[in-house]
């Protein structure tokens, strides 16, 4: 039955009334648009450079992609359009992030550090969730296609 009604309400691209989902996307939609501008604008730093920091591989083509898909996810998030859809890669874009970042730091400087250094990390990634369980919203793209088609 749950699996059921996640498959709907991904194929009908649904989302709920609430006129305050706006707010998580504003949040979660700018900030994630504005860090993967920032992993082309600042390679060294924010791109390439920190994936090759934490030791990822292929640092170029990782910086790239995560880039693009943060830009690209968190444009559809801030309009309200496939809401659902994207923010499943940006759950596990934040899910590698805390684990190839925060864990070191968990190990060397402890539990409380850790949690400080990872706040905006938590909140993107339970903000991420709330859309994908709850949709776009009431101001959102998905609920303009989902009224014009009935």
């Amino acid at each position: 039955m749950l699996l059921k009604y996640n498959y709907d309400v991904f194929k009908n691209n649904s989302t709920n009334n609430s006129k305050t989902t706006i707010l998580v996307r504003l949040i979660v939609g700018a900030v994630f648009l504005s860090e993967g501008i920032q992993k082309f604008l600042f390679p060294a730093t924010r791109g390439a450079g920190r994936f090759e920091k934490i030791g990822m591989p292929a640092p170029e083509f990782l910086g790239s992609f995560v880039g693009t898909f943060e830009i690209l996810c968190g444009v559809c998030v801030l309009l309200g359009l496939l809401t659902r859809l994207a923010s499943i890669p940006l759950i596990i874009i934040m899910l590698v992030a805390i684990v190839t970042t925060k864990a070191d730091v968990l190990v060397n400087e402890g539990f409380w550090e850790m949690l400080h250094g990872s706040r905006t990390d938590w909140a993107m990634l339970l903000g991420s969730i709330f859309l994908l369980i709850k949709g776009s919203g009431y101001w959102s793209l998905d609920k303009q296609l989902m009224n014009n088609g009935k």
